[in-house]
């Protein structure tokens, strides 16, 4: 198959027919940690705005979600993957908006098989990709690195390709570029806004059996999990 690498969210030149959006730093391991929690679905906000016309009609649901990596004022959560995993969040629908992860997914929903990770996700991903759909050879993949500049994204990019391609990079090597990228910088100040926590889980792979993928036949677009087995 041929696989592309492109960074940043705005949408593609070219829509491919498998498209994976990684943001690890935090969007997607917010995601990731979510599910295991307990999480039903994720569904994918483009606006702040339109987070709360959701929420005012389905107060169950949660918000999740940042903007320039802060928290919203009347979100219940925030994107920390660190917060999201002391939750109990059985059964329960969140609603995530994000400056990068989230925008980059709504702005490739053409591709016809959509998938977001971030690191702790990662070679699963890859490796379903890869075995599901190993025998067309007319496969293209874009592998997208939401974050315009970031080398957290743009090493898990790599790690992706690297496994479709056969030629393993070391997951050491993609844990020192994610936690010593620009984006991980803010997390080792004293900031009550960015935990250091975060960048332990973020750059942790997770032993899970599931992928998340974006169902896009629903009225608005939706992260699920899927299982592997």
């Amino acid at each position: 198959m041929h696989i592309l690498i492109h960074q940043g969210s705005a949408k593609l030149p070219k829509t491919t027919k498998i498209t994976i959006i990684i943001d690890v730093i935090r969007a997607f391991t917010v995601a990731h940690y979510a599910f295991l929690q307990g999480i039903k679905r994720i569904m994918l906000a483009e606006t702040v705005e339109q987070a709360f016309q959701i929420k005012m009609e389905n107060p169950d649901f949660l918000l999740a979600g940042e903007v320039d990596g802060l928290p919203i004022e009347g979100f219940d959560l925030d994107n920390s993957p660190y917060h999201i995993s002391q939750k109990s969040l059985a059964g329960k629908t969140l609603v995530q908006k994000t400056t990068n992860g989230v925008r980059a997914t709504l702005n490739c929903l053409t591709s016809e098989h959509l998938f977001v990770t971030g690191y702790t996700n990662a070679k699963i991903t890859a490796q379903f990709v890869k075995e599901n759909f190993k025998n067309a050879k007319q496969n293209s993949v874009t592998i997208v690195a939401s974050h315009p500049s970031g080398d957290d994204d743009l090493a898990c990019a790599e790690y992706i390709k690297s496994i479709l391609d056969g030629d393993r990079i070391s997951a050491k090597k993609v844990i020192e570029r994610i936690k010593h990228s620009h984006a991980a910088k803010k997390f080792y100040e004293k900031n009550a806004s960015f935990l250091r926590e975060d960048i332990d889980l973020c750059a942790k792979e997770l032993d899970t059996d599931f992928v998340m993928k974006v169902n896009k036949n629903d009225e608005m677009p939706m992260i699920e999990r899927v299982n592997v087995w």
